[in-house]
C-alpha cells in the first residue's frame, strides 16, 4: 500500500505543468503587468539655453542705473532742505572739512535740519548768504540760521551738531573758560588750514578764481 501511494506521488511531481497556467505565466504575459512603454526624447519640447551671466549682468546695470538716479536725487534733495533751520557755508575744496561736512550730510538724511552751501561753487552767491563773499567765508566756519543771525567759529559748529542729534559733542563749550580756549584752538586751524591740506596760498587762490570769472564772462566756458 506504501508504495502504491509513492508511485502516485512520483507520477504527480513528474508531470509538466501548463506554461500557459495563468498561475505560472511571467508578468510580462499578463496584460496587468504590462510596462508602460516611455516617451521618445523629441516628444519633450527643448529647454531654453541661456547664456551664463547674460541676465545677471543686464540687471547689475539696471539697478546700477535706478540707485544712481535715486542718489542723485536723494542728495540734491538733502542739499536743499524745504525746512531747513540752519545753512552750513563750507569749501568743498578743503579734503579734511569734507569729510566732517559728509559726516553731517549723512547723518542730515533723517532730520533734514541742515542746508549745505558749498562756497567754492560758481553758483555762490553773497547776496543769498547774508553777504559773506568767498574771502570771506573762507577765512572760517561760518554758519546762519533760518532767521538771518551768522554765527562763527566753535559755535558754529555746535549749532549744527545739535541739529542733527550730537549737541553732547560741543556742549561743554558752552560754558567759560572752554569756549574761549575751543575758539582759539579752532582760530589756529584756519589760519593755517590751507598748508596743511596742501593748497596754495589765499591770495593765489582769489587771482585763480578772479581770472576764472574773467574767462566764463568772456565766453560760455563756464556754463553746463
Amino acid at each position: 500500500m506504501s508504495l502504491r501511494i509513492a508511485a502516485v506521488s512520483a507520477s504527480r511531481i513528474a508531470k509538466p505543468h501548463n506554461p500557459s497556467s495563468p498561475l505560472f505565466s511571467p508578468p510580462f504575459n499578463n496584460p496587468k503587468f504590462q510596462l508602460h512603454r516611455l516617451p521618445h526624447a523629441n516628444a519633450f519640447p527643448p529647454l531654453p539655453i541661456r547664456k551664463p551671466g547674460s541676465q545677471c549682468y543686464i540687471r547689475a546695470i539696471s539697478d546700477r542705473a535706478v540707485e544712481s538716479t535715486i542718489s542723485k536725487k536723494e542728495e540734491e534733495g538733502e542739499q536743499s532742505p524745504k525746512d531747513w533751520k540752519i545753512k552750513m557755508l563750507y569749501d568743498g575744496d578743503c579734503p579734511l572739512c569734507m569729510r566732517e561736512v559728509n559726516m553731517l550730510r549723512e547723518r542730515n538724511t533723517s532730520y533734514g535740519t541742515i542746508k549745505f552751501v558749498d562756497i567754492g561753487s560758481d553758483d555762490y552767491s553773497p547776496d543769498e548768504n547774508q553777504g559773506l563773499d568767498y574771502q570771506t567765508a573762507m577765512g572760517r566756519i561760518h554758519a546762519i540760521l533760518s532767521d538771518g543771525t551768522v554765527v562763527t567759529d566753535v559755535e558754529a559748529f555746535r549749532r549744527l551738531y545739535e541739529q542733527v542729534g550730537l549737541g553732547w559733542v560741543y556742549a561743554i563749550t558752552k560754558y567759560e573758560p572752554i569756549g574761549k580756549i575751543a575758539d582759539s584752538v579752532y582760530s589756529f586751524w584756519a589760519k593755517y588750514r590751507l598748508q596743511v591740506t596742501g593748497r596754495p596760498p589765499m591770495e593765489e587762490i582769489l587771482e585763480a578764481r578772479r581770472k576764472k570769472g574773467e574767462v566764463c564772462k568772456d565766453s560760455d566756458a563756464c556754463k553746463m
